[in-house]
């Protein structure tokens, strides 16, 4: 089954790589005036994908690419999959003994041919203006091709041409045309979010009543959200997605909802981590999550921002250029989270800490509360391992009573106890040792059991 899917994908992209070759053909040939079969590279058709089964035919229906953005998403391929078939690009001008500016197109460090926005036009209008014209929107913010982060153009220093940046296409949409399986991003600089789990199920996420209740409207957009946007035609009139704010003290559940979110319907949860995606640098904030909003977008995954009064935070008075570029933050961060069709989750300790215009737009704003007594009680009975035991002189319900602590400083506590019973040779965990684990939670926390 795998080695027939790879033969599926491997025939269909050498199909249209070799149509990217006569292309790339007839246009060299046209250009200098040598003879040609054609009088122009639209006579040659793109292959026929009608029937065709395999990733790249599905990729090419699901956006319904025209055929001269499939020659632009073959284009940026080719140096992937065939490079050596851009080598007829490496002409010099005998008049100037340069390359081609026409041409476009870079050597990269391997010494192969990297195509540009240039390489594309060309290939698509030659030197007719007017057709050049005709195909600059492949490259606008609002084509498929940026919409959906398929693929776009590199950056080029200030004050030279916008399209003599090099055709980049998405890694996860090189994977899944090629091999079907995209694999899941590397945290590192050029993507600052780690994926998060639990092992833990749904019956052992322990919620004030009312809060689990709104969490289970979350639910339902996982498991309906489609059908409401897409059967019953509300996306005409509703954002995509669904934005939701959990607020409340640490430790109260906020990361544990978000990760059983996504392990209900099988998704991927991200979590944000900002001190690698904010930067001193004007406009680095922005590039840093627009990686992880177009990769996130291709593949529906849940993002959580924790702590996200750091990046959604109150606007303030503009009194400097620097304030300007940080509402101008607060501003693009506010456009995009309400862009994105997924679920986002932005989790914090005070909602007082966000911006209001951020709070408007949430579908909800979930309140995540100390537990009360009983839930504590609920709590400290999931939390031990069956196979450790309880001394005699632990009374669990008089413990949940007594202390006040939220579900992450109870499992702080009986990591603390386990590991002290564990160091003294038993299994057993004593009332003084338990006490012990609480009172090192009062005091790291700054108050006294």
């Amino acid at each position: 089954m795998v080695t027939n899917s790879f033969t599926l994908n491997a025939a269909s992209l050498a199909a249209e790589l070799d149509w990217l070759a006569a292309v790339l053909d007839a246009r060299v040939k046209l250009h200098f005036a040598q003879h040609c079969p054609v009088a122009e590279v639209d006579e040659i058709q793109p292959p026929e994908l009608e029937g065709d089964q395999s990733n790249f035919a599905r990729f090419v229906h699901h956006y319904d690419l025209n055929a001269a953005e499939r020659l632009v998403f073959s284009l940026a391929l080719a140096p992937h999959l065939r490079p050596q078939l851009l080598d007829v690009l490496f002409v010099k001008n005998a008049v100037s003994s340069r390359e081609f500016s026409e041409f476009g197109g870079r050597s990269a460090a391997t010494g192969g041919l990297l195509p540009t926005g240039e390489t594309a036009l060309f290939l698509l209008a030659g030197s007719d203006l007017a057709r050049r014209f005709s195909f600059s929107d492949l490259f606008d913010a609002d084509h498929v091709f940026a919409e959906h982060g398929i693929l776009s153009l590199d950056r080029v220093p200030a004050g030279e041409p916008h399209l003599g940046g090099v055709l980049t296409v998405n890694r996860e949409i090189i994977e899944l045309v090629t091999t079907g399986k995209v694999g899941r991003p590397l945290f590192g600089s050029d993507f600052p979010a780690k994926r998060i789990t639990t092992e833990l199920e749904w019956d052992e996420l322990v919620l004030d009543p009312y809060t689990l209740d709104q969490v289970l409207e979350i639910r339902s957009w996982l498991e309906h959200g489609a059908t409401l946007l897409g059967e019953l035609e509300l996306g005409r009139k509703l954002k995509p997605g669904y934005r939701s704010l959990f607020h409340g003290p640490p430790g109260t559940g906020k990361t544990l909802t978000a990760s059983l979110l996504g392990q209900s319907f099988g998704r991927d949860v991200y979590r944000i981590d900002l001190s690698a995606v904010i930067s001193k640098y004007i406009g680095e904030t922005e590039k840093n999550l627009e990686k992880i909003f177009q990769k996130a977008q291709l593949r529906d995954w849940i993002l959580f921002f924790d702590e996200a009064d750091a990046l959604f935070g109150k606007r303030t008075k503009i009194s400097s250029a620097q304030d300007r570029f940080a509402n101008q933050e607060v501003s693009y961060l506010l456009q995009r989270v309400e862009d994105y069709p997924g679920v986002v989750i932005l989790a914090s300790n005070l909602r007082s800490n966000l911006d209001d215009a951020f709070v408007r737009r949430f579908q909800s704003i979930i309140h995540f509360p100390m537990p009360t007594a009983e839930e504590r009680l609920q709590l400290w009975r999931n939390a031990f391992s069956p196979k450790t035991e309880l001394g005699a002189d632990i009374n669990l319900r008089e413990v949940g009573e007594r202390f006040e602590l939220s579900g992450g400083a109870i499992m702080n506590v009986v990591r603390y106890a386990t590991l002290r019973a564990l160091a003294e040779g038993t299994r057993t965990v004593g009332g003084r040792t338990l006490l012990e684990g609480i009172r090192r939670e009062f005091q790291k926390e700054g108050k006294t059991s």
